[in-house]
């Protein structure tokens, strides 16, 4: 009691308010991120810096979709729709008029918000598997119709001027530190944002309807609002992340942010480490993501496809001995503890 009234007395309201006395996973997670941080002045390779980059922006974009599939218990296999949203957003309007990419992130994310709430409607009335589907047949829709857009190049897709570099054009040449330092400020967005959600009403209710919906509806919970808002939130970071991403490569084409392949890997790392808990999409991306540049590395084109069946190996052996993820591999002691 002591040491939560002075923890009180020096921290703001509104944060004490959002930690909701878990104050030890705010300093662990303090912790990892000071960490991460530290990582860039102790990695000097280039192609090391741009798998730490990849892992963390994965590990962000897969926590986002963590917020509706893991959270929510609405299993999305179209999340790559909105990725490629903010991809586009982002790029298109700084390249074609010239609007600052900081602009171009927010419009993206707020874009693809509004697309999931008005898909919702319609999408959120379909149960299970009927769910899933729908949302890969949006997300084919969605990138057949970039495909033919001329607007934004078509299939060429568009080119980032390589003119301005700096934190205005988040273009850095070949400077991969500032790139590292935002993919971790997105991912610490993301994880905050989860973290204060998940003890809150809207986190409660999310549960609620990911374990029983009409159980919940009948105690009087919103499903229907429920998702929409889990949706939307998720389909906002997740754009956010395709904003940062285009950036960061300085080219787009639809298959480049759009196609199925990315909409899988936004998923496989919240399944592999633990859908519905804070750490499970970073564990997963954390094992993942560096295990594809390495078999991209070594196997080449003569691998191609080998990293989808390195995930589909590791997600069978993960649902047979360990349904609830890695992280419980790592929760399984403490959990013993409490039930002793």
């Amino acid at each position: 009691m002591t040491q939560v009234s002075v923890v009180g007395s020096v921290v703001p309201k509104g944060i004490t308010k959002i930690a909701g006395g878990r104050w030890p996973d705010l300093v662990r997670a303090a912790i990892v991120f000071a960490v991460i941080a530290v990582l860039p002045l102790l990695v000097r390779d280039v192609y090391l810096q741009n798998v730490l980059i990849l892992t963390l922006l994965y590990a962000a974009v897969s926590q986002s979709w963590n917020i509706l599939g893991g959270y929510c218990g609405q299993i999305s296999l179209g999340h790559g729709l909105y990725f490629g949203i903010g991809a586009y957003a982002t790029t298109a309007l700084y390249v074609l008029f010239g609007i600052s990419p900081w602009l171009g992130l927010v419009a993206g994310g707020g874009l693809a918000a509004l697309l999931a709430v008005g898909l919702g409607y319609p999408c959120f009335r379909l149960k299970g598997h009927y769910y899933s589907i729908a949302t890969i047949v949006i997300a084919e829709i969605g990138l057949v119709l970039v495909h033919n857009w001329d607007f934004v190049g078509g299939a060429m897709g568009l080119q980032w001027p390589v003119d301005r570099d700096g934190w205005a054009t988040l273009q850095f040449g070949r400077d991969k530190v500032p790139s590292i330092y935002l993919a971790l400020a997105l991912f610490v967005m993301v994880w905050v944002v989860t973290f204060a959600i998940e003890r809150s009403r809207w986190g409660y209710w999310w549960r609620a309807v990911k374990d029983n919906a009409e159980a919940a509806r009948s105690l009087g919970v919103d499903v229907f609002r429920s998702k929409i808002a889990a949706a939307a939130v998720s389909a906002g970071f997740t754009a956010v992340g395709g904003g940062f991403y285009a950036a960061f490569v300085g080219y787009i084409d639809p298959d480049s942010v759009m196609s199925f392949r990315f909409s899988l890997l936004f998923a496989l790392p919240a399944v592999l480490g633990g859908i519905g808990t804070l750490w499970g999409p970073a564990l997963g991306a954390a094992i993942l993501i560096p295990l594809t540049e390495i078999l991209r590395s070594y196997a080449g084109g003569s691998g191609s496809g080998l990293d989808l069946i390195v995930y589909g190996g590791l997600v069978t052996v993960v649902a047979l001995a360990r349904p609830d993820g890695l992280l419980s591999l790592i929760e399984r002691a403490p959990a013993g503890r409490r039930a002793a």
